[in-house]
């Protein structure tokens, strides 16, 4: 792996060189460099099959909504670190579950190649797993909010060997806040620990090029603090 780090903040660098994706496929936040077609027809494979059921489980709560599922290269056995996105906007056109726009899904690809963390270790997931099909989710009610813990619960059942979640963004924050309230044994029997961060995309890389470059090195220090927590090598 080269030692020359790609910009991740989404500006000119990263789309003129070699993608990190390119030099190194298996670094990628929802896997671009293969077909939506070929990803999604594999959603059932044994490796995320247990999430991507419970998500069908999710949908049918709510008739008439729609859900983004997560894609095949993640892994529940494997699975060590949770990302959790405060999905406001559209679903992504793959049905996968993504960081936001393009901008942000390249922020969260760089930010993965710089430390060397590879998808199957990450759990990507929304804050609010349902979608209005053609609508865009606004800024979440509390009630929504809350609305999406049980899922999130369901979901860490799946993932006995993840202890750590990085909430992306306010509407994040706030369930991250709330899971850590329930008091579930779950999450003190793995010690679970959360970070708090800000949004991959939105008003948070709206500012100036300093102001964003001091978000992304707080999710850097985050996910790799996290790495060392669950044992997972850094090559930052």
């Amino acid at each position: 792996m080269s030692s020359r780090a790609p910009d991740i903040t989404g500006g000119p660098a990263i789309r003129n060189q070699q993608q990190p994706q390119e030099k190194h496929p298996f670094m990628t936040a929802s896997a671009p460099e293969l077909s939506t077609d070929t990803l999604f027809s594999r959603r059932y494979e044994e490796q995320i099959a247990p999430v991507n059921r419970l998500l069908d489980e999710t949908a049918l709560l709510r008739p008439g909504s729609s859900v983004s599922y997560v894609d095949p290269q993640h892994d529940v056995d494997q699975v060590k670190i949770i990302s959790l996105f405060s999905n406001i906007g559209t679903a992504d056109d793959s049905g996968f579950i993504t960081p936001g726009d393009s901008d942000a899904a390249e922020r969260m690809i760089a930010l993965q190649w710089q430390l060397g963390l590879r998808p199957e270790y990450v759990m990507p997931w929304n804050v609010s797993p349902w979608h209005t099909p053609g609508e865009a989710n606004g800024r979440f009610e509390p009630a929504q909010i809350t609305s999406g813990l049980k899922p999130l619960l369901r979901m860490l059942k799946q993932v006995p060997r993840a202890s750590v979640l990085v909430a992306h963004g306010t509407e994040a924050h706030r369930l991250a806040d709330q899971l850590a309230k329930t008091q579930n044994p779950l999450l003190w029997r793995r010690g679970f620990k959360t970070y708090k961060v800000k949004s991959l995309d939105g008003r948070a890389f709206a500012g100036s090029a300093e102001r964003q470059q001091g978000h992304l090195d707080q999710m850097q220090a985050a996910y790799a603090d996290a790495m060392a927590r669950t044992g997972l090598a850094s090559i930052h």
